[in-house]
């Protein structure tokens, strides 16, 4: 716990109007006299305020109730742990009495108040004489009280501290030493004016001493050396750069106005820059800079304060001007002409160097020699480079050069720079340097030359074996024959061919052929040697290649199909193994008289050819000749074995033709012929059945046994939906008018209504059974006089399948397919419910035998309800 001695300091009075208004300066106590070092300082009345500098101000707006009004400010050092208070109190100032001023009374009239004087000015650097006056303050109510001035801020009481002070009766401020303006711009000072008692009549005043500037710095230029390049041959105006000073004097005034002026230039020659006095801008003077005279110019500048004036401050500097090389010199050889010496088919061999002068800056685009050869090297047989290190030109021989052809040759070489040239002012045009070579050519003894040196033999596929297909001779350079020359082909080349020793025939040694392994490239490179009299060697090639023939015939590459009813034309495709022009396009032929009567041939494209039969033929396995011409004309003999079988599919012939039950023969055109007559004849025998049948009595029911054999019990799962719909076979009635369902036990059979507009429908069961097993053990035993025999139900349904097939293929939405076979989805194992759909197949150990006796059509109609 902190304990403070607190005790009274002093009482303080100040004299106030009755109305106060906020942020009014009440008076000042002087807080140090009391406690030197107060680091708490508070007020023990809200409507006040104390400051650090004792000055006391209301916080609000004010009345003085009564005449007197206190509070206490309370002083804290909490390291010292000291406490005082000091007692203030307002007292209300007493109204005066206000005169009645007579007419003859003179008129007051308002004089300037000294209490705010203007900034004082104090010169930089003063000499003196010190402590030196520099301003005084007065306050107006010195009048009436007796008046204390005090101040405190920098210079005073604050960094550079003692530099000023106020006498305390007097007001005057005085300086104690000189300053620096640089350091110190101006001071601003706080003037107080008190009573004896610590009442501050006047508020505080805030008072600028300006420190006036004295020229007591020299300007100073920003760099040590500045460093300039400018291009030779410039224009004069042209802007090298800019030199940059400052001085740190006061600115806007004489003492910093500067002003810029060259004092030397090296080498001393005519002056080559000029240097703006204001601006410090140097630009190009002389017309001409060259840099092949003077690299390079030192200038001596000045910059001089006080706009120039003899008597300103000044400072020198350096400044370093390069001129740039630019390409105003051309390279020039050193000499005219040159000789040199060269021995005949040399190749990739240097022959000479040439050098030249030039004057620009060495190592730069515009000394960088580019030399070219300009006549003479027509066949391109020399060839010259620039050597980076040195400059020079190195002629160099790239093919070999014949002494019988030419002894000598001549060459003009020219040299320009790397870089364009830009001309000087008012310079003529540069001419290109150039120099001739004369090239001695050295006669050697060469050995043989094939002409040409690489030889191409197109040799057709498969030509015999020994076949001429060219001769490669080479020639002596020295006697321009081919006497006394001999060739050979080395060995470990590929061993197609084969050369005369004497007379450079070349040969075929194999059949050349693509499809062989190393031949299918097609291409093979074979080495001559050619061999004179004095063992010199020349060497050539041959190149063979395989020209492709027409070697292989054209084939069909399937020649067994199967054609159904539909008689949908065959797609024939033939395949030949050479390129083109030996291969497609393709042209069929039938070759046999008779077939080509019956069948014919149109094209596809280039390799395939439809083949379709013409008109109505009979069914049966056609071997068909066909013959397919290439493009080369050469024939391929194909036969096309065709099945044209009466079926759907070809899956239904299995690759054989469609045969009568229990025979070896096709049907031809009276086996259906005979076919037909049976079945008119078995649907006469059922109308007179029929007949005898509806002599009998009307209302027979149609027994169980009516439908054996020819109708399949199938019990569905659900109650179907009642169609009435013409596509639906109708039965015709002979011998009853209505029928209905025989229910026996857990199951209901199938029956056939013989009426007039009625159908087949299937009733709600379980099971799976057929008719013949119902009437065996499911219902009563009944009547037979009405069963259906085979014959009879055959004769009565196979031309109404036959119309349904027929309305099923030309019915594009499938209508009518829907009639006959409906989808079910599976049910899981071991369901007893079996398929419902009209033309399920019933594999059972029941008397469906006669299943095996239906004609095609039955099956025809089932594939063809599958298929949609």
């Amino acid at each position: 716990v902190l304990s403070l001695c607190c005790e009274a300091c002093k009482n303080v009075i100040f004299h106030v109007p009755s109305e106060l208004e906020a942020d009014t300066l009440v008076g000042r106590v002087d807080l140090k006299e009391c406690l030197q070092s107060a680091e708490f300082i508070s007020s023990s009345d809200g409507n006040f305020k104390v400051l650090e500098d004792g000055s006391v101000y209301t916080t609000s707006a004010l009345s003085l109730s009564a005449e007197k009004k206190t509070f206490t400010i309370l002083l804290k050092d909490i390291q010292e742990q000291v406490q005082k208070k000091i007692h203030v109190s307002l007292v209300e100032e007493e109204k005066k009495t206000p005169k009645t001023r007579h007419a003859r009374d003179t008129v007051l009239k308002r004089t300037k108040r000294r209490w705010g004087p203007i900034p004082s000015v104090m010169i930089e650097n003063s000499l003196g004489p010190f402590p030196l006056q520099i301003q005084q303050v007065q306050s107006d109510t010195a009048q009436n009280y007796t008046i204390y001035y005090s101040a405190s801020g920098p210079g005073i009481d604050q960094d550079p501290k003692g530099l000023f002070y106020i006498e305390r009766e007097t007001g005057n401020i005085f300086a104690t030493r000189a300053v620096d303006r640089e350091q110190y711009p101006s001071f601003q000072i706080i003037c107080f004016a008190t009573t004896p008692d610590g009442y501050s009549p006047e508020v505080p005043l805030v008072h600028t001493i300006r420190i006036e500037d004295d020229n007591d710095n020299a300007p100073y230029f920003t760099q040590d050396l500045f460093e300039f390049c400018v291009p030779e041959n410039s224009r004069p105006g042209v802007v090298v750069g800019k030199v940059i000073a400052e001085d740190r004097d006061e600115p806007y005034t004489l003492h910093t106005t500067l002003k810029y002026r060259i004092v030397s230039q090296n080498p001393p020659i005519t002056p080559a820059f000029s240097l703006h006095g204001d601006t410090g801008v140097i630009s190009v003077l002389l017309p001409q800079l060259d840099r092949e005279l003077v690299p390079s110019y030192t200038l001596l500048v000045e910059v001089r304060d006080m706009a120039g004036q003899p008597f300103g401050l000044c400072t020198t500097g350096t400044v370093v001007i390069k001129i740039e090389d630019t390409n105003d010199n051309a390279p020039s050889f050193k000499q005219i002409q040159y000789e040199t010496r060269v021995e005949e088919n040399r190749v990739s061999v240097e022959i000479l160097r040439v050098s030249v002068v030039d004057l620009d800056e060495p190592g730069s685009p515009g000394s960088g020699a580019v030399y070219e050869i300009i006549r003479g090297n027509d066949d391109q047989a020399f060839e010259i480079t620039t050597d980076k290190n040195t400059n020079e030109g190195i002629l160099c021989v790239v093919k070999g050069l014949d002494y019988e052809t030419a002894k000598q040759r001549v060459l003009v070489i020219g040299v320009n720079n790397e870089a364009p040239y830009l001309l000087a002012p008012h310079s003529q045009q540069l001419s290109q340097s150039t120099c001739s070579v004369t090239v001695h050519v050295l006669d050697v003894d060469e050995g043989p030359v094939f002409k040409p040196c690489l030889l191409r033999l197109d040799v057709k596929e498969c030509e015999d074996v020994g076949t001429a297909i060219g001769r490669f001779v080479a020639e002596d350079p020295e006697t321009g024959n081919s006497e006394g020359i001999r060739y050979r082909i080395p060995p470990g080349q590929c061993n197609w061919i084969n050369i005369d020793d004497k007379s450079g025939e070349v040969r075929t040694v194999r059949v050349l052929d693509r499809d062989i392994g190393e031949m299918r490239r097609g291409q093979c490179n074979v080495t001559v040697l050619a061999i004179d009299r004095n063992g010199k060697t020349g060497t050539g090639t041959i190149q063979v290649c395989i020209v492709p023939g027409n070697k292989n015939f054209p084939r069909i590459t399937q020649t067994d199909y199967i054609m159904c009813r539909d008689r949908k034309p065959i797609c024939l495709t033939a395949q030949d193994g050479d390129e083109a022009p030996y291969s497609a396009p393709f042209v069929y032929r039938i070759t046999d008289r008779n077939l080509a009567s019956m069948w014919k041939l149109t094209p596809h494209d280039d390799n395939s050819w439809y083949l379709s039969p013409k008109g109505d033929i009979p069914y049966g396995i056609y071997e068909i000749p066909v013959s397919v011409i290439d493009n080369g004309g050469k024939i391929g003999e194909n036969t096309v074995r065709v099945n044209l079988c009466d079926c759907v599919t070809p899956t239904e012939c299995d690759g054989r033709a469609r045969q009568l039950s229990g025979g070896n023969v096709t049907l031809g055109l009276w086996a259906i012929l005979a076919m037909i007559l049976g079945s008119l004849l078995l649907l006469l025998i059922l109308i007179t059945i029929c007949g005898c049948c509806g002599a009998g009595v009307m209302h027979r029911q149609v027994t169980d046994d009516c439908a054996n054999h020819n109708l399949i019990i199938s019990n569905t799962e659900a109650p179907g939906e009642e169609v009435m719909d013409h596509n639906i076979i109708p039965l015709q009635n002979t011998c009853d008018q209505g029928g209905y369902g025989v229910k026996t036990g857990e199951q209901q059979t199938f029956e056939m209504v013989k009426g007039r507009g009625h159908t087949l429908e299937s009733v709600k069961g379980v099971g799976h059974q057929t008719l013949g097993s119902v009437k065996e053990g499911g219902g009563q035993p009944m009547m037979d006089t009405c069963r259906y025999s085979y014959s009879e139900w055959h004769n009565f349904t196979h031309p109404r399948l036959g119309e349904k097939v027929h309305l099923c293929r030309q019915d594009e939405e499938q209508k009518h397919s829907e009639d006959y076979l409906l989808s079910y989805n599976y049910e899981g194992k071991g369901s007893l419910a079996g398929s419902v759909g009209c033309c399920s197949d019933q594999h059972e150990e029941e008397a469906l035998d006669f299943l095996d006796q239906l004609e095609p059509k039955f099956r025809t109609l089932a594939e063809t309800c599958i298929k949609r």
